[in-house]
């Protein structure tokens, strides 16, 4: 269980970050900020397209990027992503669970308002991407493509809000969500029982946590809207990350041969996946897979002071030491596994500690990066000023849900809240 002290701090975390988000507001820089312009973007593409000449271009954002991130500023302005959106609607929902406020499940309701009108254009479907032009090594996926990655999480804001108040309007939402990743993202058989899936509607497959995704939201749809040919298509991409599953218990990036690397937060989409998937099912391959990959993560994805790393397998030279976005995915991930793996409860109470102790800043909102020289103070919604707040919100809602904190009266502590499944909205 989760200390009272940890609990505490991280209540008072929360209210101080509420507090930071109300005068910042909801749009922001991001770590893609630096290539998301056209100077940026230009530079990218000539170092996927001529590795040599491409790197001479890329190098001064990248040394802006180690040294002086606030520069990012100058390559691109601030803007509103649908992911963090999702991830803010979720934490303020778990507030509400914890504490009974309305006002948290107001805020809640006001990021799916601000969802609905930023969905892509073009699709019948509800569906939703990135709001910048974003250069891969495979090409570049123009703003407002669906990825299925980002789409995912809007359906779980919105099933998690739906079920504590519901709505016509945001179960049509769900359905309609549901559809997009059933049908516009596409399947690619890899055997006779498995399938990787399309990580737009456009392109072809290969990228394992991407089908993680995608058979999750299709399971948790399946349960939900009494569809069972959802659960034929999960349980394809179910197969699929299963198999691809290295013998070590890692997981690559990708199965091309080319994004073999393994990291943290990836991993952690995998693993949270399958998790779900479990609790859901109770499939017998998704527990083993998941306790060899604890294994393998809780032995290569952590430094020696006990706090995650971005590699344990790395594809290029990083310039930061840590990452928000791994601490936000290693909570999350350890709330979801410490009742079948009680080793999580030793790794979560360590990354909540290090997080609450060198990580919040005076203003209530998070550090970005431990850089190898100082820190990235630039505050990014979705890497992962949201990813953590909706961390912390899950591990103070699942304490007051499990009674671990049995002190009463505190103006720092929260009431206990309802019992909610976590397979719903975790």
């Amino acid at each position: 269980m989760t200390s009272t002290a940890i609990i505490d701090a991280s209540s008072r975390t929360l209210r101080n970050f509420v507090r930071w988000l109300d005068g910042f507001g909801e749009v922001s820089l991001d770590h893609q900020t630096f290539f998301a312009g056209r100077v940026g973007g230009a530079a990218k593409r000539l170092y996927y397209e001529r590795p040599k000449v491409g790197t001479a271009a890329v190098a001064p954002i990248i040394f802006c990027e180690a040294f002086l991130p606030s520069f990012r500023r100058f390559f691109y302005h601030k803007v509103r992503f649908p992911i963090a959106d999702a991830h803010f609607a979720m934490g303020f929902a778990f507030l509400y669970e914890a504490t009974g406020d309305p006002a948290y499940l107001t805020r809640a309701a006001h990021f799916l308002d601000a969802l609905e009108s930023s969905r892509c254009p073009g699709y019948a479907e509800y569906c939703w991407g990135y709001p910048f032009d974003w250069v891969t090594r495979n090409g570049t996926i123009p703003a407002g493509t669906p990825l299925v990655t980002t789409t995912p999480y809007v359906y779980e804001a919105f099933a998690h809000v739906n079920a504590l108040q519901p709505l016509d309007s945001r179960m049509r939402i769900i359905e309609s969500i549901a559809r997009h990743v059933a049908t516009d993202i596409k399947d690619f058989p890899v055997s006779p029982a498995a399938s990787s899936c399309s990580y737009t509607p456009h392109d072809s497959g290969g990228v394992i946590n991407a089908a993680a995704y995608r058979a999750f939201m299709l399971t948790a749809a399946s349960r939900l809207l009494g569809r069972a040919d959802y659960w034929n298509i999960a349980e394809r991409n179910l197969n699929f990350v299963l198999d691809s599953q290295n013998a070590d218990g890692s997981w690559y990036y990708a199965v091309d041969g080319v994004r073999d690397f393994v990291d943290h937060f990836h991993t952690c989409f995998v693993m949270k996946a399958l998790a779900k998937i479990h609790a859901l099912t109770g499939h017998e391959r998704t527990h083993a897979a998941l306790s060899r990959g604890l294994e393998y993560y809780v032995g290569n994805l952590f430094d020696v002071d006990g706090l995650p790393k971005p590699f344990s397998r790395a594809p290029r030279l990083t310039v930061y030491k840590r990452e928000l976005y791994d601490c936000a995915e290693s909570i999350n991930l350890c709330v979801l596994l410490r009742d079948c793996f009680p080793q999580c409860d030793v790794v979560l109470e360590a990354v909540v500690a290090g997080i609450l102790r060198d990580w919040v800043k005076p203003d209530g909102s998070f550090r970005s990066r431990r850089l190898f020289l100082g820190w990235d103070n630039v505050p990014m919604h979705r890497w992962a000023q949201s990813q953590m707040f909706r961390s912390l919100s899950f591990v103070v809602a699942e304490a007051r849900r499990s009674g671990s904190n049995d002190q009463r009266g505190s103006r720092d502590r929260l009431e206990p809240p309802r019992p909610v499944s976590k397979v719903q909205i975790a």
